[in-house]
């Protein structure tokens, strides 16, 4: 039996990104997003949800994060993630500050969004062998680094869940068209930033050519971090028993076998 695993509604490709820290040149981001039909995932610190909390870049620019009050409306239709509430780096804290940290952002931003809150983005992309465990022990499914592996393969381990690349890589639209042309099993493009890069280094551009690029393939399937996290974790759980294919999980998995779709 010849089995080639495929993404929802037969799709062979999929597409995703990952944006850090609500701050307020998401809304141009959003919109772009929404224009173009793609799914992302905005990874948001709860105790800096204010338009006073901010920072001044080095270039000058004043880097403002999103009122509390915006954000829902901004983000429907993508998903929020857990990016802790302050921003620190996780390995310097005791177990019991890492657990508060993770926690009361997660509580804070299920409250405010009405929905249960089940990924995350490590602050600065770090973490340590302490964290993986206290992260599922609190609910939390996944979590994004900052290395890039400048390929399409999925996690093997989606705590440790390491991006395509990011938006400013040089070779991001050759990756691109790479990603249009593969045929690889489950080919995964995922792309992350920070979207007030985009006015620091006056490149818009490279986000709306990657999108013109890539959206509104018949092939692709454009979803959030979560949505792809949990169809891949139940795609692992298809099994082969007495020569047919056995799906233990409640998520319709879709598989091409010798050459014919099937949903199992």
């Amino acid at each position: 039996m010849d089995i080639f695993c495929l993404y929802p509604g037969a799709k062979r490709k999929a597409f995703t990104l990952s944006y850090d820290d609500g701050i307020c040149q998401d809304r141009r981001l959003v919109a772009l997003f929404n224009q173009y039909k793609v799914k992302a995932t905005f990874n948001l610190n709860s105790g800096r949800q204010s338009y006073a909390n901010g920072w001044t870049h080095a270039c000058g620019l004043e880097i403002r994060h999103l009122p509390a009050e915006e954000i829902v409306a901004l983000y429907a239709g993508h998903e929020v993630a857990v990016h802790t509430v302050n921003h620190p780096h996780l390995e310097s804290l005791s177990p019991a500050e890492i657990i508060a940290e993770v926690r009361n952002d997660k509580r804070a931003l299920e409250d405010r969004f009405g929905a249960v809150v089940e990924g995350m983005a490590y602050p600065f992309g770090t973490y340590d062998h302490r964290i993986p465990a206290i992260l599922e022990k609190e609910g939390i499914l996944y979590a994004r680094t900052t290395k890039q592996t400048l390929d399409f393969s999925i996690p093997d381990e989606f705590y440790a869940w390491d991006s395509s690349c990011h938006h400013n890589y040089p070779g991001l639209l050759p990756l691109a068209q790479e990603f249009l042309s593969t045929d690889q099993e489950l080919a995964l493009f995922y792309v992350w930033g920070h979207s007030y890069e985009f006015d620091v280094d006056n490149n818009w551009d490279n986000m709306e050519d990657l999108l013109t690029l890539v959206s509104g393939k018949e092939d692709t399937w454009y979803a959030t971090n979560l949505q792809i996290c949990r169809y891949l974790t139940a795609m692992r759980e298809l099994k082969v028993q007495g020569g047919k294919l056995v799906n233990p999980t409640n998520t319709p998995l879709w598989v091409e076998v010798d050459g014919e779709v099937q949903v199992i």
